[in-house]
């Protein structure tokens, strides 16, 4: 399939209670969608990523490339959003970029701009864009940093916030065809904390090499 907007990219984000999704071409957006899910990310991720290109009329085949988000976000959660990266990378021999929240959740925003995520425990994950890397820290430090704020956890700063741009798995897709062509590293999850709890019984999904 020829597009007029330019190369297709799949993205996709299951780092929080979703599946979400969405394909670009060029700057124009063919699909997106997003599933609320609590669990069962593992089952539904592929049957989701099918209706995604179904709804954008394109197949596999026709990507050039892939696009994930890395976290911070749930443990469990971020590996099964890159190990299915890297697996259908490898398949269909094309390039897999992992977008963190923070790169998708900043991109195209203005500055300055603190982005703060909810990390649960009393704790957020903040980022002062273009002024150093992500940390955990308490909703005091992140909100000294200054505004005005975007993120999940901007409304309890009390200050101005800022609204996403766009929905979470369109804004990693614009955030990675900015990449394309460049020499990126295999998507790796992005993590700011060990995981919360033990690990399960179950066997957790491979990360390929």
């Amino acid at each position: 399939m020829t597009t007029v907007g330019g190369a297709l990219i799949l993205a996709f984000d299951t780092s929080g209670p979703h599946c979400a999704g969405a394909v670009l071409s060029g700057t124009l957006v063919l699909a997106t969608a997003q599933e609320p899910m609590e669990k069962g990310q593992a089952e539904r991720l592929m049957p989701f990523l099918e209706a995604v290109l179904l709804q954008a009329g394109i197949s596999w085949h026709d990507l050039a490339a892939l696009a994930v988000g890395t976290g911070p976000g749930n443990f469990t959660g971020v590996r099964i959003g890159v190990a299915a990266a890297r697996g259908l990378a490898l398949g269909l021999g094309i390039p897999a970029i992992g977008v963190t929240r923070f790169d998708a959740l900043g991109f195209g925003q203005p500055r300055p701009l603190t982005l703060i995520e909810d990390a649960r425990r009393g704790e957020v994950y903040v980022q002062r864009m273009g002024a150093g890397l992500p940390r955990l820290a308490t909703l005091a430090a992140a909100i000294a940093e200054g505004g005005p704020f975007a993120g999940s956890a901007a409304m309890l700063t009390g200050a101005e916030v800022v609204q996403p741009r766009w929905p979470l798995a369109e804004a990693i897709a614009r955030f990675a065809a900015t990449r394309l062509g460049d020499v990126n590293p295999r998507p790796a999850p992005f993590y700011l904390r060990h995981a919360d709890a033990l690990p399960s019984s179950d066997p957790p999904p491979v990360i390929l090499p």
